[in-house]
């Protein structure tokens, strides 16, 4: 073989070999890019989910707080009409006490009144202001047996310019006990809440 002939020979197993050099090359980096593109798309797949995940946990912390937000917002209502309704009723009872003394019993009312004043007060020596009628109701006679009940001496002051019923203070006028109904309404107002919503709801006791 001339020198020829081995310089060709040569020539083709280095062309054959670097062909075979760049077909590998390439599927190298056909492979490399098929795993680049492959990681590419479970990277954007990943990224998608976790900004589903995000906005769909969102959704659910913005439901849950407007619904939050609307219970809130109707209970409120709710209380706001039960307050409003219990007021009403509670004006509506103290706008009517004065009628009470057309009562055929009001005489023994107004006497209780009086006795139970005198004893909160716990004085020895008590006035009495009651408005017109109790005041005209509280005779001497009463005066004097209500006097007997608690060991004390009464008199009857000055008419109450507004109230129903008797207000009780010391001679010096330092103390008073407040008997009106008007003020026993509105004590007892905080334990009659409940059971006056109740009925008012058509509800039994």
């Amino acid at each position: 073989m001339t020198q020829d002939d081995n310089i060709q020979r040569l020539s083709r197993e280095i062309i054959q070999q670097a062909e075979a050099d760049a077909e590998k090359i390439l599927s190298d980096a056909q492979s490399k890019a098929a795993e680049i593109k492959k990681l590419a798309q479970e990277s954007v797949e990943n990224e998608k989910k976790k900004i589903l995940d995000q906005a769909k946990n969102e959704a659910d912390r913005l439901r849950s707080q407007s619904v939050a937000t609307a219970q809130l917002k109707a209970r409120t209502l709710i209380l706001e009409s039960r307050e409003k309704l219990l007021v009403n009723v509670f004006d509506s009872a103290i706008e009517k006490i004065p009628t009470i003394q057309h009562w055929n019993d009001y005489e023994s009312i107004a006497e209780s009144l009086a006795l139970e004043a005198v004893q909160q007060l716990g004085a020895r020596k008590v006035v009495l202001h009651a408005d017109n009628v109790t005041h005209r109701i509280l005779s001497e006679s009463i005066l004097k047996k209500i006097s007997k009940k608690f060991d004390g001496t009464i008199e009857l002051g000055d008419p109450l310019e507004k109230g129903t019923g008797i207000i009780a203070e010391t001679e010096d006028g330092h103390l008073n006990y407040d008997n009106t109904l008007e003020t026993r309404l509105r004590r007892l107002e905080g334990d009659l809440r409940s059971p006056v919503y109740h009925l008012l709801m058509g509800e039994t006791l």
